[in-house]
């Protein structure tokens, strides 16, 4: 009896020595999982600063930019800026899938009737990791600070519409950009090209371009071919150009062939590496294959993707609206072109070459 007492007392402390290892190793886990995100910082990631002005926004060699696709939110004017370490460049060998330096800094400001409400903020820390967070301007406009890290909802945005802006969460800016190839969004060669749509949606014109940054250093290992033909969605008319690249601004972060799958199987990023090909790829994406997901009776009737686009666009209800995150109203303009594009487009047999 007491050989079998010593036994089990044997065999508990050598379990309780296995709990503690398996706890300390979920410690080290969980500590390099949220280490990029930390607001209180770690060692490879400083806590995010407090302040806007204290992330680098006005420090020498931030420049800004204007992609010709932008994201539809709510109406909001946006002002974008980048900011590469001294020294360094981006690595453009892949020319869909650009290799950002760590130390690479990104805002987007957000206004509404000339007021900044929100600046969001991109960075790439040390370890190659990116982190993101988003800043809180004060009435007056003279000050923003970090907001909170499950973000905010509901800012009064001073205008009849929307009336109330949404501030992400650190989880929702991650369900867009890292659903990419790359987390950075509407900096690429496509959305910098000069060769500009001029038919795109809320497009405003670009200080930075494909030249600018290839000039300036910037910008290396592009291939000389996309400065001598600036890349441009190869379609068959001036309104499918617009439409598909509004989709490729607007939706492609989530619908793409090469991030993180998602209920909708459709790819609707454009590429500048074999555009023709990535533009057969989204026609047959939209017209041919059959819409498997069917969220309620609304889309129940919709063959393809492409006949249930419009009907998803204009809803807000949150089981159907798309895109999911980040707007409250629909985007007139954007809904009007993708309409007209789609009522030209009288059947897949006659898109599709």
């Amino acid at each position: 009896m007491n050989r079998l007492r010593r036994l089990a007392a044997r065999a508990w402390t050598g379990f309780t020595a296995l709990l503690a290892c398996l706890s300390a190793w979920a410690l080290v886990a969980s500590a390099l999982v949220l280490a990029p995100g930390d607001a209180h910082g770690t060692p490879s990631a400083p806590a995010l600063p407090q302040r806007l002005a204290d992330t680098g926004l006005h420090a020498a060699g931030v420049l800004a930019f204007a992609p010709q696709y932008p994201l539809w939110t709510d109406g909001a004017d946006k002002r974008r800026w980048i900011w590469l370490p001294p020294g360094t460049a981006i690595d453009a060998r892949n020319a869909d899938a650009w290799r950002f330096p760590p130390g690479t800094r990104l805002w987007k400001e957000f206004a509404y009737g000339g007021r900044p409400l929100e600046t969001r903020y991109l960075e790439r820390l040390r370890d190659g990791t990116w982190r993101f967070a988003a800043y809180v301007w004060n009435t007056a406009g003279t000050e923003a600070q970090l907001a909170p890290e499950a973000g905010l909802h509901g800012l009064p945005t001073g205008v009849a519409a929307p009336a109330a802006h949404d501030v992400p969460s650190r989880r929702d800016c991650r369900a867009c950009h890292d659903g990419a190839a790359v987390p950075v969004l509407g900096f690429s060669a496509l959305q910098l090209s000069p060769d500009r749509d001029p038919l795109a949606p809320h497009a405003t014109s670009s200080p930075l371009d494909l030249p600018a940054l290839v000039r300036q250093g910037r910008l290396r290992h592009l291939n000389p071919a996309l400065l001598a033909a600036p890349p441009r969605i190869p379609a068959v008319d001036p309104g499918e150009r617009a439409a598909l690249g509004y989709l490729h601004g607007n939706c492609a972060h989530c619908h793409n062939h090469v991030g993180r799958p998602v209920p909708v199987a459709l790819s609707l990023s454009q590429t500048v590496v074999d555009a023709p090909a990535s533009l057969q790829r989204v026609r047959e994406s939209l017209f041919t294959a059959p819409l498997r997901f069917h969220p309620g009776e609304l889309v129940a009737h919709a063959p393809t993707a492409a006949a249930a686009l419009p009907l998803r666009l204009r809803s807000r209800d949150p089981r159907l609206q798309m895109p999911p995150l980040g707007t409250r109203l629909p985007d007139p303009e954007g809904l009007a072109l993708i309409e007209r594009w789609l009522a030209n487009t009288p059947s897949p047999k006659e898109n599709l070459p």
